[in-house]
């Protein structure tokens, strides 16, 4: 049985035993999105989601994340920022609100690939569900609206940093996690070890200046 495999069953049991405690969305649909440290460029495998109901849905994101990469290394890798944006992304219709987010991503700056499962605990949970005040300083206007986006960034070492953020409405960090090496390496061990390719100036900047570790 695959780590995926007896995650997904732990998982599932525990969703279970929470299920008469679930709510239903105050909106149509929640956002995952991915983002990565400036040229520590990422694949994201897949993002398979359980939610509160203990629906599965696999590969409900995968591919690139959101990065910069300025030319001349004029970028900064190090640290997060003071604001997280949504990332690259997408909603995930049908779903309830996640009680856990598996990811498994290469990191190309390194490289290496990681897995981990993301605990969604009822407190971020409740965050999402409440409706909030705020100005809105793109429309000029007073609005209500809710933190129903789950940006997750990923940073060599397999550490990995959430928030949920909304549309006018500042981001919160709701945790930081450690991933785990998955010794299969890239595509599950059926690539033969070979990982995709940073682009030029990715490449240019790990190999001026290395992988800021312990930056994030």
């Amino acid at each position: 049985m695959s780590s995926f495999t007896r995650f997904l069953l732990a998982a599932m049991l525990l969703v279970g035993s929470t299920f008469t405690n679930a709510g239903s969305l105050p909106y149509d649909a929640w956002r995952l999105g991915f983002s990565a440290p400036d040229y520590m460029e990422v694949w994201v495998e897949t993002a398979d989601v359980i939610d509160m109901q203990g629906q599965v849905y696999r590969r409900a994101m995968s591919g690139v994340s959101a990065i910069q990469t300025p030319k001349n290394n004029a970028g900064n890798p190090k640290g997060w920022p003071k604001r997280s944006g949504w990332g690259k992304g997408k909603y995930v219709t049908g779903a309830d609100l996640p009680k856990k987010i598996f990811v498994r991503w290469q990191s190309l700056a390194e490289p290496q690939t990681y897995q981990v499962g993301i605990d969604i605990p009822e407190s971020t949970q409740e965050i999402m569900r409440t409706a909030e005040k705020t100005y809105c300083e793109a429309t000029g206007k007073w609005t209500t609206g809710y933190r129903k986006a789950i940006a997750i960034g990923l940073a060599p070492g397999g550490i990995v940093k959430v928030w949920v953020l909304g549309p006018c409405l500042a981001p919160i960090e709701v945790t930081q996690v450690k991933a785990e090496v998955d010794p299969r390496g890239p595509y599950e061990g059926k690539s033969g070890g070979r990982y995709d390719s940073l682009s030029k100036n990715s490449k240019e900047y790990v190999e001026t200046f290395g992988v800021p570790y312990g930056s994030w």
